[in-house]
């Protein structure tokens, strides 16, 4: 009998469970995207908050970390993603994933080189549009999960992708998710496989500095854990502090010049020219999505987070967050997190066979013979 943790995505993959880890910025390094990959699972690298020079750098320690496959996540309005494609194609990497802006030529170029393409969108309209661009694979977040998220649940929107582009490519859940009962209830849906970002990130292979990850644990009640527009004028999850609190009661003008700010140190972080800088942010407003001043704004997010993310200053940057962390209340090991979803799933799976078996057994002695 097939193992039903084994699906389309893993195949697609080429991993061993259904368990995707996100790549969060700051956050999706070597070592964490390793030892998800090595635990079972596949691991995202982030490539939108790092120096082109350091791109493959990171790449090549993966591969020293791990002899499993891995992705790459990259936006493609930003000013290097021309030399992230080429260095994915270089390096034999997997799979990338992206969100807004996509750019069909990228997409072509991926696809040629047989690199799995998977987009995370947020309505049923996107997950469309991203298969008929030429997704492999869509990742569909509700609106618990943490940085730029909808309005929607995942209870309600993955069933809708699913209908809508099921039959075509694999659906992964994201939003809400921590253990093996979610992945069960996920795949009830109709979905392939989870999407976890939050979980991922209070590991100990995560390289967010214990100060931070002690701030989330702490967080015990999801409400806590909130959406705002104040950061880059975009719907955006995050835990509530200081610094959101201070962002949330700043003029329109104030928080031009914050955004104004971060984007210099952003582009002197990453090595970016100012014309390369304004060129993505036009590319971001292309889909009309996104007004220019939001897209400006947007310089604001990796600067403030890196403050919670790198320097371990959790009340002076803000906290993307799912609201999953109101629930999660310890730091395992990305083996021990895989090992414990897997097992849930599958007990989950033998509860049900059990209780189905039974059920028709009942149902059979209850059957009167005829003669």
């Amino acid at each position: 009998m097939s193992n039903p943790l084994n699906t389309r995505i893993t195949d697609l993959l080429g991993c061993k469970y259904p368990i995707i880890q996100t790549a969060m910025g700051w956050v999706a390094d070597p070592t964490l995207v390793a030892g998800t990959c090595n635990a079972g699972g596949f691991g995202f690298l982030a490539g939108a908050t790092i120096p082109p020079e350091e791109m493959e750098r990171d790449i090549l320690r993966v591969k020293e970390l791990t002899d499993k496959p891995f992705g790459v996540n990259f936006h493609m309005y930003q000013p290097n993603a021309a030399e992230i494609v080429d260095l994915v194609i270089k390096h034999g990497v997997r799979a990338v994933s992206y969100s807004r802006s996509p750019g069909p030529e990228f997409i072509k170029k991926l696809k040629d080189a047989n690199v799995v393409c998977m987009p995370t969108v947020g309505l049923p309209k996107h997950a469309i549009k991203a298969v008929e661009l030429g997704a492999d694979a869509v990742t569909v977040q509700g609106g618990e999960g943490g940085g730029h998220t909808g309005s929607v649940p995942t209870t309600l929107l993955l069933p809708q992708v699913v209908d809508a582009v099921g039959d075509k490519v694999p659906v992964l859940g994201a939003g809400g998710f921590k253990d093996g009962r979610g992945l069960l209830a996920a795949m009830s849906y109709g979905a392939d496989g989870i999407a976890m970002g939050t979980r991922f990130l209070l590991t100990k292979e995560s390289p967010v500095p214990e100060a931070t990850k002690a701030r989330y644990i702490d967080c015990k009640n999801p409400g806590e854990i909130v959406v705002s527009t104040a950061m880059d004028g975009l719907p955006q999850r995050m835990i509530m502090n200081k610094v959101l609190r201070e962002l949330e009661s700043a003029s329109a003008l104030k928080k031009l010049i914050i955004a104004l700010r971060n984007g210099l140190a952003f582009r002197k972080f990453t090595g970016a020219s100012l014309f390369g800088l304004l060129k993505s942010a036009m590319a971001m407003t292309k889909s009309g999505d996104l007004t220019l001043a939001q897209a400006i704004m947007s310089a604001n997010a990796p600067m403030i987070i890196q403050k919670a993310m790198v320097d371990g200053q959790p009340d002076e940057g803000v906290l993307p967050s799912g609201q999953v962390a109101g629930v999660i209340d310890q730091l395992l090991s990305c083996e021990e997190l895989i090992t414990q979803i897997v097992a849930e799933a599958e007990a989950g799976l033998q509860r049900f066979s059990v209780g189905a078996s039974s059920a028709r057994e009942s149902s059979s002695a209850g059957q009167t013979p005829t003669a």
